[in-house]
């Protein structure tokens, strides 16, 4: 009898090992077969594992979405920062005072002398009537100046007021050589006011502050962006270590009856993803209405914003949001591969 039994379940122990080997051939071949299915199940079970961990999904989504926005605006300050220290200097013009009374025949002479200089974009003088006449304007509005500007008085603030040549130049940075043109022609060395030195500095001060804002924007905008992206890393981490934890019986299970390692690691992933996609649209839409709202307050300061508004009223919005998409899934795929390889062999 007791040889008996030990045969039977040797038999029933072949036939199921048969039966198993048969399984697993037939879910290669479907495998094989039906490809798109298999992605649908690993779609399918990753959406289920977004949900089973949905409160440490919702905090990895979050601290990815900051971590984008922080992206952002590092990028928004540097380009509005920048574009506002370049429009500046390409307001900037370099003043030169002229004795009061040169001739316009003088004044052009000079101005075809300072135009030879390759740093010169444009050169504009006016005489000492013109000045007058540009005062006049400024205070049109004022009945006290107007009513004190009797033809002698007019007379003699022009016998006093300076011409002026104003220049524009390609790189304010480096006017060196529109210095030493001014300081050692022999034109100008007669006609330039000794009174009143030449703008050269003018402004300066306030392109360098800006221009070193936008440097610390940059810089302490991807400081903060690597820690954010340290953290949500961290947090994915721990996110998936629990989702293989709490489902380590599942996935020995799914190892005994031969799933291949892309099946039991593609729902971590998809996961991941998910947390990457939710992420990139949310953190896309706050920065466009943040910066949307912002944007006339910045501008009210000189800000130059137009950069950025000309790219986000365009149609360009919707690679703004692939972007952001893009950027959260590649975030969410290579933390989650980390995860995967670290603990997943472990189960």
């Amino acid at each position: 009898m007791t040889e008996t039994k030990a045969k039977t379940g040797e038999n029933k122990g072949k036939k199921l090992k048969n039966v198993t080997k048969k399984s697993l051939r037939t879910m290669q071949k479907t495998r094989q077969k039906h490809p798109m299915r298999t992605q649908a199940r690993i779609v399918k079970y990753g959406t289920k594992g977004f949900g089973r961990n949905v409160w440490l999904s919702s905090a990895a989504t979050i601290v990815m979405a900051i971590t984008l926005i922080i992206l952002f605006v590092t990028v928004v300050a540097s380009v509005i920062l920048t574009s506002t220290a370049e429009l500046m200097k390409d307001k900037i013009d370099i003043t030169v005072y002229i004795k009061p009374n040169t001739s316009q025949e003088t004044l052009d002479e000079l101005a075809e002398i300072i135009q030879s200089d390759k740093n010169v974009k444009s050169v504009e003088v006016s005489t000492s009537d013109k000045e007058y006449e540009k005062f006049l304007e400024e205070n049109a509005e004022s009945d006290e100046v107007i009513n004190i500007l009797d033809e002698d008085m007019k007379k003699m603030m022009i016998s006093k007021m300076q011409a002026t040549m104003r220049i524009k130049v390609y790189d304010v940075d480096d006017l060196s050589s529109i210095r030493s043109l001014v300081e050692t022609n022999d034109l100008f060395k007669g006609y330039t006011d000794k009174e009143k030195a030449p703008t050269y500095d003018v402004n300066q001060v306030e392109i360098a502050t800006i221009t070193s804002w936008a440097r610390i924007a940059r810089t302490g905008g991807l400081v903060l962006a690597i820690v954010f992206l340290i953290i949500s890393v961290l947090i994915i981490f721990s996110t998936i270590r629990m989702a293989i934890f709490s489902r380590r019986e599942e996935i020995y299970m799914m190892k005994l009856v031969g799933a291949e390692k892309r099946f039991i690691r593609g729902p971590f992933l998809v996961e991941a993803e998910i947390c990457g996609i939710i992420a990139g649209i949310a953190a896309a839409t706050i920065s466009y209405f943040g910066f949307m709202f912002m944007a006339p307050k910045l501008a009210g300061y000189g800000i130059d914003v137009t950069a950025i508004t000309n790219v986000l009223q365009s149609n360009k919005l919707i690679l703004v949001y692939l972007i952001f998409i893009a950027a959260g899934i590649i975030i969410g795929r290579v933390s989650a591969r980390l995860a995967v390889s670290k603990y997943l062999h472990k189960t």
